[in-house]
């Protein structure tokens, strides 16, 4: 591992480039790939639920892609420096990605971006993710279940084969599921199974498409009671950069507009514009 450049100062701490090796790659949720590289001393550490990388998804020899893709952090392994994250080959640079082997070598900048944001009071949290949307909310139900709290975790997918295996969740956490094609837990939409548990929960983190915000803010709306539990949304836009320089993942709120690379990716949902 050989670091490209010294730790650079970004608004929301300490980012750096770095250069990745690649230790393991592992299949999960169909068409997806959990992709774990080595990172600088203490990165790993410092790394918490709801940051992302950038990687140039291209070898050393060519320009294409040109920007950098970004992926959210899925795990992290202090002891051993390294970074896990799922990717799903969206596009090329994905497409790129999941084809590395073992050994290959990755640019990397980060971690980048907000963090989720545990309340000091909260114990019992509901996470909702859709798809690739399950990578930071795996990473927040680790660092839950590690302090204590009691978690339900609720993921969507178009049938089971896209779903998470339970093995890769703590076994204290309540995991829940719906597919659209009825193949696996409830048929139908993961926010179909939001109403049932919404004042149980002191707090509610999503990540997932767009729709699937709109749906959850409906049900979340019709079922919570003097604004509670607030609602914290992982949302998915096009990061180029990371750092907020290219204005290209701007997201609307009701205190203006906000880069989701810098000031986000994680929002509360009272205050994003709708």
């Amino acid at each position: 591992m050989t670091e490209l450049a010294s730790p650079t100062q970004h608004p929301t701490g300490w980012s750096r480039e770095f250069i990745g090796e690649i230790t393991a790659t592992e299949p999960v949720m169909g068409d997806s790939v959990l992709v774990t590289f080595t990172s600088p001393p203490q990165l790993a550490a410092s790394c918490r639920a709801g940051q992302f990388v950038e990687l140039l998804c291209r070898t050393p020899q060519s320009s294409d892609p040109l920007l950098r893709r970004p992926f959210s952090v899925y795990a992290t392994n202090p002891a051993r420096q390294e970074l896990t994250i799922l990717v799903r080959p969206f596009g090329r640079g994905s497409a790129w990605l999941v084809e590395q082997p073992v050994g290959a070598i990755l640019d990397v900048l980060g971690p980048l971006g907000n963090t989720f944001t545990v309340a000091p009071k909260s114990k019992n949290l509901l996470m909702v993710a859709g798809g690739v949307g399950a990578a930071p909310l795996l990473m927040l139900a680790n660092e839950a279940v590690a302090k204590g709290m009691n978690v339900t975790y609720l993921l969507g997918a178009m049938n089971a084969g896209g779903l998470l295996a339970p093995g890769h969740l703590p076994g204290e956490v309540e995991y829940i599921v719906a597919t659209i094609d009825g193949s696996a837990g409830r048929q139908g939409f993961v926010t179909d199974l939001v109403s049932e548990y919404v004042q149980w929960a002191d707090q509610v983190f999503a990540c997932g498409p767009e729709p699937m915000f709109r749906s959850l803010r409906r049900e979340v709306l019709a079922n919570r009671f003097a604004a509670k539990p607030t609602v914290q949304m992982s949302v998915e836009r096009t990061m180029a950069c990371g750092v907020g320089a290219c204005l290209g993942c701007m997201v609307e709120t009701r205190r203006g507009m906000r880069t989701s690379c810098v000031e986000g990716p994680v929002f509360e949902m009272d205050e994003l514009a709708w």
